[in-house]
């Protein structure tokens, strides 16, 4: 029977205002750095299935990490785009055990119905699901669709070699495109070292100049030569000319309604499951459930020291952003979702100097978007999809145009359309991605949003005119970056996997590019194997490196 008694609190004010929790309870303790994802997912399965208590250090006030929802002025923004769409049978049904999936039409299905009669629903509902017009704890059924400006026209993506992009492209740009394909077929690249080396090999000189180089250095900001191959090789393995083609014929002759779609590369899934009200739902509904069942949650402090013995992380002290308290807390176990650079430094001179050096090499990417609500596009929708008001039906557009900075751009509305506040309104999000410190990073909040107002009226997406409200949010670190140190990240790996108890979960706690699937993955599997009693923490690195796991562009 775990009994659990209330702790003891020493208070101590120099060097520093510090306070000591000592907890006697018999039960055990995990700490848990970070409040996203995976370490939402790693508290929600130990007090599922173990008596070890969670208790989370969020450095925000925000729950979700990159996944969060931000809400302005009534109108919900998904911070990068997230599909619900999984290879793995066990996160799909985790997600569904959360939030159910909808037994009855949505709102634009409803509005869009009464426009278009002979349309009918493209996905299975679920038998005795919830109804999103009755209640808010629901999945909703969405049709993925993303596709690539360029030239100020639409391209399919994955590319598609139709009428339409065989005319967009033309003539001449078509034949390089395909002599460099049958040459990298016949004379393949022999040392894929980079990005470059890869996108070349999967697709010719010519495409991958087209439609991948501009748009993956707008991404990362260097030269996709100086970039690890690894990026490609996790997030589009499995695409290729002849997997997209091969995809657009079977398309013809079937067409799968299950969610599951197991046989569909990911980046060519045609449908995704989401919440009603953003990302951030699912999130903070799990954050709900792991209070209610002893967790504890500690918002907007920084994990500031990790102190160690031997082979095992013995207490960390975090520090409240607001007060400046520092508070330490003492555990059995230790996971980590915040940046391994973080992490190493809050470890101190214990670290080798060597892992030291590694670390403060890693790179990250930094990440702004611009939220405008307007009361139209320019841009229009001449695809065969019927939309509500007839807009876009991209959940996301690649903008690949070379004379603007910006690098993808949201449509909420087609993510979700109880994202908007006014229906008859289209609300986007504009991506920019930079470091910390330039000057895009710098520049004022409104002089941005003028910049990317004009940027899109530039190429004929937006009117100006048209923008009602705007919005705009920073994402530190929201990528990991693979060139810098990355290709000796094995050095940190190798010493953070001696400390037995320390488990390194995530996006930033790998620094590794995954998705939220594959996040969590890693912290079912820390978990598992704590219930397992397995030491090795070799599985748990290899998640998003199999055959299993692949993502888009």
């Amino acid at each position: 029977m775990l009994i659990r008694r209330k702790p003891v609190i020493l208070k101590f004010y120099y060097p520093y205002s510090i306070t000591i929790h000592l907890n006697f309870a018999m039960g055990k303790t995990a700490v848990i750095i970070g409040a996203g994802p995976a370490g939402l997912t790693a508290a929600y399965e130990l007090v599922k299935r173990t008596d070890i208590r969670p208790v989370i250090i969020e450095l925000t006030n925000d729950i979700g990490g990159i996944s969060k929802t931000i809400v302005h002025n009534g109108n919900r923004m998904d911070i990068g785009g997230h599909r619900f769409f999984s290879k793995s049978d066990i996160v799909m049904k985790w997600w569904q055990e959360i939030l159910p999936v909808q037994g009855a039409d949505s709102k634009d299905d409803l509005l869009t119905e009464i426009t278009y009669r002979k349309k009918q629903t493209q996905v299975k509902l679920s038998p005795g699901g919830p109804d999103p017009e009755k209640t808010d704890r629901v999945m909703l059924i969405r049709s993925r669709l993303s596709r690539v400006f360029f030239l100020k026209k639409f391209f399919d993506y994955p590319i598609t070699l139709n009428f339409k992009t065989l005319s967009n492209l033309g003539i001449i740009r078509i034949i390089k495109i395909f002599f460099t394909y049958i040459w990298v077929k016949i004379f393949p690249v022999r040392n894929v070292r980079s990005l470059e080396d890869f996108f070349t090999s999967r697709f010719g000189s010519e495409l991958y100049k087209t439609f991948f180089r501009d748009y993956t250095e707008k991404v990362w900001g260097v030269p996709c030569r100086e970039i690890a191959a690894d990026w490609g090789a996790q997030r589009i393995k499995e695409l290729s000319v002849s997997q997209a083609l091969l995809h657009a014929l079977r398309s013809i002759f079937r067409n799968e309604s299950s969610i599951d779609q197991k046989n569909t590369v990911t980046s060519l899934i045609e449908k995704f499951m989401y919440p009603k009200l953003g990302p951030g739902q699912m999130w903070e509904t799990v954050a709900g459930m792991i209070k209610e069942r002893g967790g504890k949650i500690i918002m907007n402090s920084s994990v500031v020291v990790i102190n160690t013995r031997g082979d095992q992380v013995t207490e960390i002290v975090y520090q409240d952003n607001t007060t400046g308290e520092r508070t330490r807390i003492s555990g059995e176990y230790f996971f980590s979702s915040m940046p391994v650079k973080d992490l190493v430094r809050a470890m101190g001179d214990k670290v080798p100097s060597s892992v030291r050096n590694v670390s403060e090499g890693l790179q990250y990417r930094d990440f702004i978007t611009v939220g405008l609500l307007l009361n139209k596009l320019k841009i229009k929708n001449e695809t065969r999809i019927p939309t509500l008001n007839d807009l876009v039906p991209d959940n996301w557009i690649y903008i690949q145009e070379r004379d603007v900075k910006v690098g993808r751009m949201q449509i909420f509305n087609n993510w979700s359309p109880y994202l908007v506040a006014d229906i008859s309104k289209a609300w986007i999000g504009l991506e920019y991605f930079c470091n910390e410190g330039d000057q895009l990073w710098e520049m004022k909040d409104g002089d941005f949003i003028n910049f990317a107002i004009r940027e899109l009226d530039s190429i004929e997406v937006i009117d100006k005119e048209d923008v009602i409200d705007s919005v705009l949010i920073r994402m530190p670190k929201t990528y990991p970056a693979y060139f810098g140190t990355y290709s000796r990240f094995n050095v940190i790996r190798e010493y953070t996997d001696t400390l037995e108890n320390l488990f390194l979960i995530g996006r930033n706690g790998m620094h590794k590019y995954n998705n939220q699937d594959h996040s969590m993955l890693t912290a079912i599997t820390a978990v598992n194997n704590i219930i397992t009693g397995e030491k090795s923490k070799d599985n748990i690195w290899s998640i998003n490196t199999e055959d299993d796991y692949q993502e888009e562009k």
